[in-house]
């Protein structure tokens, strides 16, 4: 569990985090590497959700997941972290297990995939703030200002297009602290081993409520709900993670999280291809916008 160099003893959670060179190039990479395995998430949820039940979807994609990490966990004979740390992966279990599938779920039978998709760009910001809140980052000033610049494009479009007001849906795609808790454990015990612990954690939470929630009419559903769901819980759920975690714990919560802003504008493609979504020009716009603002964030 400690051969790799980059993780780090358990006191230093609460020492703030400062890169290397090294790390923050790897940390981008692999940053992006995730956001391109969740561009995929919102319109395979949507298209689940046309069949399936929400809950079922939400947690029955941790589920799935969590069969998954059980195995890879007996295969490498990981061992099991100090039960110090099991309330903090708890805490994460509550924000990517419980909070954003479920929440999205939701959210997708009432807004279009690539409406959500953008919406979804305030989360860097939030990740920013829990990054700074919970792993002492500090940011320059020149990171807030763009960060708050993308996010306003976020909050201008989602007033546009829900005729003036944030729809409710909008106000449930939140995932920030189990991302930045996430991260910090990363640097512990290492990003894959992270999501494994936290669905191995959830999973006797979740058994009951997928299975009520599962209707034996599924089982004739239409293939493409069911490789929608087998994304949402392969992907979005398990191996995207062990590249956001990592990435997160390597160059830096704030500075790695805000690369999920170019996630709406992969989005609002795989929706216009995956669901023939129509794709408005102020979704172009301000896709365009927030990648602009992480880029002008990101300037030394």
């Amino acid at each position: 569990m400690r051969d790799d160099p980059d993780l780090l003893p358990a006191s230093s959670l609460k020492v703030a985090y400062v890169p290397t060179a090294r790390n923050r190039r790897l940390g981008l990479w692999l940053g992006l590497l995730g956001v391109v395995a969740f561009s995929g998430t919102l319109p395979a949820t949507r298209l689940a959700v046309t069949v399936f039940d929400p809950i079922f979807v939400g947690l029955g994609r941790a589920l799935v997941a969590a069969v998954l990490a059980a195995i890879v966990l007996a295969a490498t004979r990981t061992p099991i972290p100090p039960r110090a740390l099991w309330p903090r992966l708890g805490i994460v279990a509550l924000g990517v297990v419980a909070g954003w599938p479920v929440l999205t779920a939701f959210a997708m039978r009432y807004v279009p995939a690539a409406h959500g998709a953008v919406v979804a760009g305030l989360l860097p910001l939030a990740t920013a703030l829990a990054g700074a809140w919970l792993a002492h980052e500090r940011p320059r000033r020149q990171f807030w200002i763009w960060a708050l610049a993308g996010s306003a494009v976020v909050v201008a479009f989602a007033l546009w297009e829900g005729g003036g007001r944030l729809q409710p849906a909008d106000l449930l795609l939140a995932a920030a602290i189990g991302y930045a808790e996430g991260a910090r454990l990363a640097r512990i015990l290492g990003g894959w081993q992270v999501i494994c612990w936290v669905l191995i954690l959830a999973a006797p939470f979740v058994v009951i409520p997928t299975w009520l929630t599962f209707d034996a009419r599924s089982l004739s559903a239409p293939w493409t709900a069911w490789a929608a769901f087998a994304y949402v819980a392969v992907i979005s759920q398990f191996l995207g993670f062990f590249a956001w975690y990592r990435g997160l714990a390597l160059g830096g919560i704030a500075a790695v999280g805000q690369t999920q802003l170019l996630q709406p504008f992969l989005t609002i493609l795989a929706s216009g291809w995956l669901l023939a979504e129509p794709v408005s020009f102020a979704m172009y716009i301000s896709a365009a916008l927030v990648i602009a603002a992480i880029a002008m964030g990101r300037r030394d």
